[in-house]
C-alpha cells in the first residue's frame, strides 16, 4: 500500500513504467557480480516515469530463477535497494519464484515496475517545444542496459573472458560493462519543478536517433553536433571492435548521452547550471529546427568523431 495524499500531491496524475535489464544479466552471470544488475532494473523504470514529469513514489520487483541463492539474491536486492534510494521512492514489494523447469543453471530474469505521479499541470508532454530551443545532454555511466546481445557477441568473437583486463581501460571487462545504469530522477525534477524543460527523453533502446522523436512534435526534427560531447572509450571500441558504422552506434546505443533536455534559448545557462549543481555532466549537444522533409534526428560530424 501507499498513501499519495501523504506525497503531498493536490491533483496528481499517475504515471507507470516497467522493464527489464535484458541480457546484461547474461554478463553478471558470467561474471559472478551481481551487485549491480537491481540498481539498473530501478533505472530503465524510473528514468521512464520522470520524462514525463513524474516523480516516482514506489517500485516492485519480480526475480525468477530457477534455484533460489540466497547470497545472489541479496547482492540483487541491495541493488534495488540503492536504486530506489537515488531514485527517492519506496520498494514496497515483489516476487521471487523458483521454476527449475524455465531456467537452468545459475539464469535468473529480473523485471521491475514503477509508479510514479504528476500535478496535472505539471505534466510534460513536449507540446510546446519549438524550433530555436536547445538540446543539453546529460552524460551516461557507460552502456546502461541496453544493447547487450550485440556486446556479448563481440566479446565471445574475440575470445575474451569477463575477468580480463577491458580493451578500453584498465579494469576487468565484466565490471565496466556492469557499470549500473545512471539514474537521472532527482537532477531532472529539480530543472523540470523550476520551468526549465520543455521535454525529456530516456536515451536507451534504439539509441538518439529513435528515442529523440518520441517528444518533437509534427514537424520539428533536432540537429546534434556530434563533436560536442564525450562519447566514451567502451563506445569507440565496440564500434572497432564488432565493425558497426557511426550510424547504426547511434541507433543502437546511447554513446555518452543517458538523457536529453530540450530548452528554451533563454533558460539554457540557468538550466544547465541546475543539471551540473544536481551532480550531471551536461553538454550543450543540438538545436531543434524545423522538419523540411529532414530525418528527425541529425548527427553532423558524426563520421568524423568515430575515426578519431
Amino acid at each position: 500500500m501507499f498513501d499519495i495524499a501523504a506525497a503531498g500531491f493536490n491533483d496528481p496524475i499517475l504515471v507507470a513504467a516497467t522493464d527489464g535489464v535484458g541480457t546484461k544479466l547474461r554478463i553478471a552471470v558470467s561474471a559472478n557480480d551481481h551487485s549491480s544488475v537491481g540498481t539498473d532494473l530501478v533505472a530503465m523504470c524510473v528514468n521512464d516515469l520522470v520524462v514525463q514529469g513524474a516523480e516516482p513514489l514506489f517500485f516492485l520487483d519480480y526475480f525468477a530463477t530457477g534455484k533460489l541463492v540466497p547470497s545472489r539474491a541479496e547482492e540483487v536486492i541491495i541493488g534495488i535497494a540503492n536504486g530506489c534510494k537515488q531514485a527517492g521512492c519506496a520498494l514496497i514489494g515483489g516476487e521471487t519464484a523458483e521454476m527449475p523447469g524455465m531456467y537452468q543453471g545459475d539464469d535468473y530474469d529480473l523485471a521491475g515496475f514503477s509508479v510514479g505521479a504528476v500535478e496535472r499541470h505539471n505534466v510534460l508532454t513536449g507540446a510546446k517545444i519549438a524550433p530555436g530551443d536547445f538540446v543539453l545532454g546529460l552524460k551516461s555511466n557507460g552502456i546502461h542496459s541496453n544493447g547487450f546481445s550485440l556486446v556479448r557477441s563481440i566479446v565471445d568473437n574475440l575470445g575474451l573472458k569477463y575477468d580480463d583486463e577491458a580493451p578500453f581501460s584498465k579494469e576487468p571487462l565484466g565490471a565496466t560493462l556492469l557499470t549500473p545504469t545512471r539514474i537521472y530522477v532527482k537532477s531532472c525534477l529539480s530543472a523540470h519543478n523550476a520551468g526549465l524543460i520543455k521535454g525529456l527523453a530516456h536515451i536507451t533502446g534504439g539509441g538518439l536517433i529513435e528515442n529523440i522523436p518520441r517528444i518533437l512534435p509534427e514537424g520539428l526534427s533536432v540537429q546534434l553536433d556530434g563533436g560536442s560531447w564525450q562519447i566514451g572509450d567502451v563506445f569507440k571500441w565496440l564500434s572497432r571492435a564488432g565493425e558497426i558504422k557511426p550510424e547504426e552506434m547511434a541507433r543502437t546505443f546511447n554513446c555518452g548521452i543517458g538523457m536529453i533536455a530540450i530548452i528554451a534559448p533563454e533558460l539554457m545557462e540557468e538550466a544547465a547550471e541546475k543539471f551540473s549543481e544536481a551532480g550531471e555532466t551536461v553538454y550543450k549537444i543540438g538545436l531543434v529546427l524545423n522538419a523540411d522533409h529532414k530525418e528527425p534526428v541529425e548527427i553532423i560530424n558524426w563520421e568524423e568523431v568515430w575515426e578519431g
